[in-house]
């Protein structure tokens, strides 16, 4: 089903970050963030989400109160045991086109703008959280086949060395 883009005014299929085609418009829009964080062999950590099995870059919702910058760093600690330190902006990311809407499982749509940064460990050990089945880093060029399409862009434009953010 085709739904108007109101930016470009033509008719577009809006897809979820799964690629799937949306049935309806979202709901709202949420603000969020993801911390890109590379090991020393330059692998990047995911984690497998508990809501739908796809893995996906550490990250969620900016909470009342906290700058993007302390979401993403808590996000990461809350999820993967990790501390880290934002060490650099990736980027900010809207366009539906991106994959930058989420679908629920109680049936709710969120397009989200999500600010990304590069983070460095600073100390902590991988775990599991309730979000997640699994927490482990892979290779840039071997990321499993079900990542998030809008993770994986996130992840080539963070290794891309672009001296300016990125904004998509």
């Amino acid at each position: 089903m085709s739904r108007m883009s109101r930016a470009e005014g033509h008719d577009i299929q809006l897809k979820d970050a799964t690629g799937s085609p949306l049935p309806k418009m979202p709901e709202r829009v949420g603000c969020a963030t993801n911390g890109v964080v590379f090991n020393e062999a330059g692998e990047v950590l995911l984690q497998k989400r508990a809501d739908n099995g796809w893995w996906a870059l550490p990250g969620g919702w900016v909470d009342p109160g906290e700058s993007v910058e302390q979401g993403a760093v808590r996000e990461v600690w809350e999820e993967t045991g990790l501390r880290v330190s934002v060490k650099r902006l990736i980027g900010v990311y809207s366009d539906p086109k991106y994959y930058t809407i989420m679908r629920y499982p109680g049936g709710e749509t969120v397009q989200f703008v999500t600010i990304v940064f590069e983070c460095e460990r600073q100390s902590g050990e991988l775990h599991v959280s309730d979000e997640s089945t699994d927490v482990r880093f892979f290779a840039v060029g071997a990321l499993p086949e079900d990542t998030l399409l809008g993770h994986r862009i996130r992840i080539e434009d963070a290794v891309a060395g672009s001296s300016q953010p990125f904004v998509r």
